[in-house]
């Protein structure tokens, strides 16, 4: 059976209403595929919360019910108190999404015109284009954008009404590193102001470095909620290594504790759940030498609770 783990966080203040995304219990399938399994996810305004998991884990379905384009077997969702149609009508949700929505024999400028134009209150599209870094793309046909800048044309189109919560849906796909960095440091300025971000990536260093919060889906179910560090510490293993000429991989094999090891030449890497134990065997029974200590990272745990398909 599939537990999740919610790791401590304050409870929600009743002052702070209505809640960004209040989903509650949502259950979707498709035939006999159960795609969205028993969800619930509250959202705080102002939080930045990346939404991982394997391809076919839920993420897109939740996505898709959040933003009105898929209604719920059962469950319910809000934003801001208002159903997802009513909250994009009302300017308070945008969408950043993998592909589509654009036409690529008119300009950036013209795109953001056109978009605008849909909208009551709109912020100046100059002003779109500045904080989304294509200023200098604002005459360029959308067709002779690259792929990264066309993410970036989203971006500036999802920014027009101002929204409260933006959602994002892999909004890197296609981008060079540097094209990466800088989408992130606007979207963290962005935040700075106040706004709530949504975002699910495959990038789990995005996640690691710009998210307040990290929810971890996993066969249809939330199976790890929390702080980054939080979500780290679910798995308490560490890797020791060391430079260990001649060393027998076996006998650290047998080591208390010691779940694993792994050998590069004279580098050995062992994985275990105490690490002074080990660095204390390596330092007064061994010769061993560079002896480096690290905590898990985020793409271990994230590989450990996925790949068990539960976090106990």
């Amino acid at each position: 059976m599939e537990s999740t783990q919610i790791l401590d966080r304050a409870a929600v203040p009743a002052s702070v209403s209505p809640l960004a995304v209040d989903a509650t219990a949502l259950r979707k399938s498709f035939g006999a595929v159960r795609a969205v399994d028993h969800v619930t996810l509250k959202v705080r305004p102002g939080e930045v919360v990346a939404f991982l998991g394997p391809n076919g884990a839920g993420k897109t379905t939740t996505i898709d019910m959040l933003l009105g384009l898929s209604q719920p077997d059962s469950g319910s969702v809000r934003v801001y108190g208002e159903s997802p149609r009513a909250a994009i009508a009302h300017g308070l949700v945008s969408a950043v999404l993998q592909t589509g929505g654009l036409l690529p024999d008119i300009s950036v400028r013209e795109t953001l015109d056109l978009t605008a134009s849909l909208f009551a209150d709109t912020r100046p599209v100059a002003e779109v284009l500045q904080r989304a870094g294509i200023s200098d793309l604002a005459d360029r046909r959308v067709g002779l954008c690259s792929g990264g800048q066309q993410q970036r044309l989203r971006f500036a189109m999802a920014l027009l009404s101002d929204p409260g919560l933006l959602i994002l849906d892999e909004p890197t796909t296609g981008m060079d590193v540097e094209g990466r960095r800088s989408f992130w440091r606007a979207i963290r300025a962005d935040a700075a102001r106040g706004r709530t971000v949504l975002f699910a990536t495959h990038h789990l260093d995005e996640a690691d470095e710009y998210a307040d919060r990290i929810v971890l889906m996993n066969r249809g179910r939330i199976v790890a909620d929390g702080a980054t560090a939080e979500i780290k510490s679910l798995a308490s293993e560490r890797a020791v290594s060391a430079t260990l000429p001649g060393a027998d991989p076996v006998a650290l094999a047998a080591l208390p504790e010691v779940d694993s090891v792994e050998a590069l030449g004279d580098r050995y890497t062992i994985h275990t759940r105490d690490s002074d134990a080990v660095a204390r065997h390596l330092l007064t029974r061994t010769d061993a030498r560079d002896i480096e200590i690290a905590a898990q990272t985020l793409e271990s745990v994230f590989l450990s609770l996925t790949s068990q398909g539960t976090a106990s």
